[in-house]
């Protein structure tokens, strides 16, 4: 064999075992592939399978005020309900009728106080009264369990607390042949708790202060503040 031929049979043999350490070389870069690719797969599975967040809880509401008692039904004082103040609203139809009592004799002469009522009404029942009655009024409830609003500065027929229900100031109505209004200093509904009052014809104009316990109203259209 000549010595190119040689030659030529060493090259090849050069050039096969250069292809072969390439090849060793390669193996482990790619076995590291394959290991981080089996690592991410494994992280989007622990992904996957966190457990969802529990829905934030919805806040409930405050239950609505019970009423003390009824709008129907008499009451005996200290062990039906308690001395205190009440309210009763939504009385449209102007048939709602109460009495404070001494007795129950259900004489002329049992009767402290007494009122009919359109719109609504406070009245105070003291410890010394023995009974209460209420005829179709709606529900009543203790004075101060309605949630606290600005006064407002217009009002129809009822009986308001100044300063809780309308503001003091200078009222104006389109009053009638029937229009009346009381200035009171309590909710007693007694002579003495009237501090002024008026029967009106025509327009209407009242100053109600801040040392009003309540003003009340009846068929007098709106009163609307105007000072």
């Amino acid at each position: 064999m000549s010595k190119l031929s040689l030659t030529r049979i060493a090259a090849a043999g050069a050039v096969a075992a250069v292809l072969a350490i390439g090849t060793a070389a390669c193996s482990p870069a790619d076995d590291s592939a394959s290991s981080t690719g089996s690592a991410g797969d494994k992280a989007t599975t622990t992904a996957s399978s966190a457990p969802a967040s529990a829905p934030a809880k919805k806040k409930e509401g405050k239950p609505a005020a019970k009423p003390a008692f009824k709008g129907n039904g008499t009451f005996q004082v200290g062990t039906d309900i308690q001395p205190g103040t009440y309210r009763t609203s939504g009385n449209d139809d102007g048939m709602c009728y109460w009495e404070r009592a001494k007795d129950a004799k259900n004489d002329t002469d049992s009767i402290l106080a007494n009122d009919t009522v359109a719109g609504s009404s406070y009245v105070t029942i003291k410890p010394t009264d023995k009974v209460f009655t209420s005829t179709d009024c709606k529900d009543w409830y203790p004075a101060g369990a309605a949630k606290p609003s600005a006064p407002k500065t217009s009002m129809g027929d009822g009986m308001y607390k100044v300063g809780t229900d309308i503001a003091a100031g200078t009222y104006k109505a389109k009053g009638g042949e029937t229009c009346y209004w009381e200035r009171n200093k309590d909710a007693l509904h007694d002579v003495d708790s009237i501090k002024a009052n008026d029967n009106v014809t025509g327009q209407a104009v009242v100053t109600i202060t801040a040392k009003d316990a309540y003003f009340k109203t009846a068929d007098c259209g709106t009163w609307t503040k105007t000072g």
